[in-house]
């Protein structure tokens, strides 16, 4: 007797996929809501930590300088010496960071709530807010 081999094709049905792609969907829709919040959280985060990176360079630059970089000398003091005896940075190791929403950091000095005031608008971009929306500073 002859022997007949049966062929079968070794992909996936249609059917398959679309099944595999249903339950992808409502995976990330159960997943997703829950995590997006801890993104924004992240970023709240992250600039909570530059603010405080910033501020420590700044008080290094206050040590050699013996102040605080006026407003108009602004945070690129810490990266180029702004013609000020005493000044031996750059007093960051990368270049001055953006905020989390790719805005630069707010400062002011002598500030209103301190010999200096640094701050980040938030997601929102404008003062005040809550939650996501909150204003980042580094007086509190």
């Amino acid at each position: 007797m002859p022997e007949t081999k049966s062929k079968k094709n070794g992909g996936f049905t249609l059917i398959e996929l679309i099944v595999v792609m249903v339950i992808i969907g409502l995976l990330a829709a159960l997943v997703g809501p829950r995590l997006f919040p801890k993104v924004e959280k992240g970023r709240q985060s992250a600039a909570k930590a530059q603010i405080e990176l910033l501020g420590q360079a700044l008080d290094q630059l206050r040590l050699d300088v013996g102040r605080y970089p006026s407003t108009q000398e602004g945070l690129n003091a810490l990266m180029t010496d702004p013609g000020v005896e005493g000044w031996e940075g750059p007093y960051l190791k990368k270049a001055l960071p953006m905020d989390p929403w790719n805005r630069p950091y707010q400062y002011r000095s002598p500030g209103t709530y301190g010999d200096y005031d640094l701050y980040s608008y938030g997601k929102d971009g404008v003062t005040g807010g809550e939650k996501e929306n909150k204003d980042l500073t580094s007086w509190e």
